[in-house]
């Protein structure tokens, strides 16, 4: 039976992250009185004429030619050109205006993209005509990395720097992947597909469930969390991280169920250089190992997204359903959290909390929350660039 098992520092409780209170001391900064949300997102085409200056976007810098973005571009051009993260991201900004309106917090939520419009410089911009100079970033990210968090700071430092002459701040929002309202909606997600493994006639130890995130550079993965946190070959906070997530989840799911049921934490939607090592395994390969190892079906948890956009779309329901199909195996891919209304909610405590109208939202998994401000060096990145919301900004 094909299982890896987590690492036991990422379900033992008592073990020390590093991680300091979450909220940050010191920091001058740091202010309870903002005047907007801004949602900050990856971005995505609208169509078909989109994809290309989209992936020139993404890949700025690289050199890299529209022959290879061409190549490269079928997950789009399948999809017609259009990538559901947009529409799911106005689904949550409107989700989270809703549940901040009905809190009578007074803040508008903004939204905003790295690689497409509407462009965190443009929204922002007009937030600042508009007289709001204190803005609180919440990125569509969970977890701690290089693209999904540091990055991010960049894209608020560097609007500051072009915005320029205000009194501009942004700050971000700490991670969320620690919080029931998150986890617990993926976690129905799980209980279900295992259910459904089940009615069909699997027995529980012929289901696997695999745990799915986005891979990242063994490097990156390494570099993330702050400088002094730091263990060659460990894989980071992202991996601890996503680690802590799913033994929560998993622990509930065989409490729920009554049964223990094997489970795999894999990786997908490597791109890049493939000299260059990233985590595994990928889902694919992993499906082909169950397959030998005898399970008959697999149950597909996308952990490490919060929407199902392309990659969740592409990689799981196309490329790795058709992978386990080919093997003739069961596969049931299950939902996102995207606006479940616990999920928003969650949101919207964090907002609250760094507003100073609560007490710290409780976390549930054995990685405690994180800071406020991001320590020094936290998830560092190929070239230095100013950021925001950390000690090292």
């Amino acid at each position: 039976m094909t299982e890896t098992p987590l690492a036991p520092s990422a379900i033992d409780a008592s073990v020390d992250h590093g991680v300091p209170n979450h909220t940050a001391t010191g920091i001058d900064h740091l202010t309870s009185d903002y005047d907007a949300v801004l949602l900050a997102s990856f971005g995505g085409p609208n169509g078909q004429d989109d994809v290309i200056p989209f992936l020139r976007n993404v890949t700025r810098g690289r050199g890299i030619p529209d022959e290879r973005l061409e190549a490269v571009s079928g997950h789009y051009r399948a999809l017609g050109g259009v990538s559901p993260i947009n529409e799911q991201n106005i689904a949550l900004r409107d989700a989270l205006q809703a549940e901040i309106d009905r809190r009578g917090l007074g803040l508008p939520v903004i939204w905003g993209n790295r690689n497409w419009e509407p462009y965190l410089t443009d929204v922002v911009r007009a937030a600042v005509a508009e007289g709001r100079h204190t803005l609180l970033g919440l990125a569509t990210s969970a977890y701690s990395s290089y693209s999904g968090c540091r990055q991010y700071r960049e894209d608020f430092g560097a609007t500051v720097q072009e915005i320029g002459g205000t009194d501009l701040t942004i700050d971000k929002l700490r991670h969320y992947f620690n919080t029931e309202g998150f986890l617990a909606p993926v976690l129905d997600g799980a209980v279900a597909g295992v259910r459904e493994m089940l009615e069909a006639g699997h027995a529980a130890e012929d289901i696997l469930v695999m745990y799915s995130t986005h891979s990242v550079p063994d490097v990156m993965a390494t570099s993330s969390g702050p400088e002094d946190t730091r263990t060659p070959g460990s894989g980071g906070w992202y991996v601890a991280q996503h680690q802590a997530a799913i033994a929560w989840v998993h622990d509930q799911l065989q409490e729920a169920l009554g049964t223990a049921v094997p489970q795999q934490f894999v990786f997908q939607s490597r791109s890049g250089n493939p000299a260059q090592p990233w985590l595994e395994p990928d889902i694919n390969d992993a499906i082909e190992t169950a397959a030998e190892d005898g399970v008959k079906a697999i149950v597909c948890v996308p952990i490490g997204f919060i929407s199902d956009h392309v990659e969740v779309i592409w990689d799981l329901d196309t490329e790795a359903r058709q992978t386990a199909a080919d093997l003739g195996l069961a596969f049931v891919r299950t939902p996102t959290s995207g606006t479940d209304p616990r999920f928003v909610s969650a949101l919207v405590d964090l907002v609250e909390e760094r507003l100073g109208r609560r007490d710290p939202v409780e976390t549930v998994t054995s990685f405690p929350a994180t800071p406020d401000v991001c320590g020094i060096a936290c998830c560092q990145g190929m070239r230095d660039k100013p950021t925001t919301a950390g000690v090292d900004s």
